[in-house]
């Protein structure tokens, strides 16, 4: 009996969640004065996911995995320097037969089995990069600490001035800009500002998402993730 009411109580709430209404969010766009100037509908799929952190942690150690240099090498005994020739003859002298200075068994000898270049890099399947992708902007709107600018115009390539409209976005220590094509202004005027990075939306990733305290996305850049990234 309790596990037919169970199975009931399971079958109810799903069809009560099957029913329910798919509400779009509304996100208010803002100006590079910080005045509200409209809003914007946003795919649910992309900013209103379920949070799945197992996917967040995956795509955060395929990214540091692929950033690695993997350079550490040791010298093998074909590597290091010295003579080839053997010592000793093999037999009649009472010591162990020895063949080469550079045997792994003498001081200054080769390394065995040590470690040589090599790559981390590895792929993850597409749905699961997509799937943190959501995940991961699903949480910055859910925290607040996402916002949509309505477009990154500015007059000059000054730092002096990009720095003031941050701080009139009321920016945090550290922002990733999102623009949807070439901005020339806008990325020279931000290339010098510590903790501030600019990234198109076709190489928006989970690790620059998860490592800025905000997102500053252009109408336009929210519009391409939206889209995108809707199943």
């Amino acid at each position: 009996m309790a596990v037919t009411s169970w199975s009931a109580e399971r079958s109810d709430e799903k069809r009560r969640k099957s029913e329910a209404v798919t509400v779009m969010p509304s996100v208010d766009i803002f100006d590079l004065n910080n005045a509200a100037v409209g809003s914007i509908e946003l795919s649910d799929e992309v900013f209103a996911a379920e949070v799945n952190e197992a996917l967040l942690y995956e795509a955060v150690r395929q990214y540091t995995a692929a950033r690695r240099s993997g350079t550490a090498a040791t010298k093998t005994r074909h590597e290091v320097s010295g003579s080839g020739k053997k010592l000793w003859k093999q037999k009649g002298t009472g010591r162990a037969r020895m063949g080469s200075i550079r045997s792994p068994l003498w001081r200054h000898g080769g390394t065995v089995h040590g470690p040589q270049p090599r790559s981390y890099e590895y792929k993850l399947p597409r749905k699961m990069q997509l799937g943190a992708l959501r995940s991961a902007l699903s949480a910055k709107l859910r925290d607040g600490e996402l916002k949509v600018v309505k477009a990154f115009e500015l007059q000059d390539h000054k730092t002096k001035n990009m720095a003031g409209v941050l701080g009139r976005l009321e920016a945090k220590k550290t922002v990733l800009l999102v623009e949807l094509g070439e901005n020339v202004n806008l990325t020279r005027a931000s290339r010098n500002l510590s903790g501030v990075k600019l990234l198109p939306t076709k190489e928006v990733n989970v690790y620059d998402l998860l490592a800025h305290q905000q997102v500053l996305l252009t109408e336009d850049a929210a519009k391409k993730l939206s889209e995108a990234l809707a199943k």
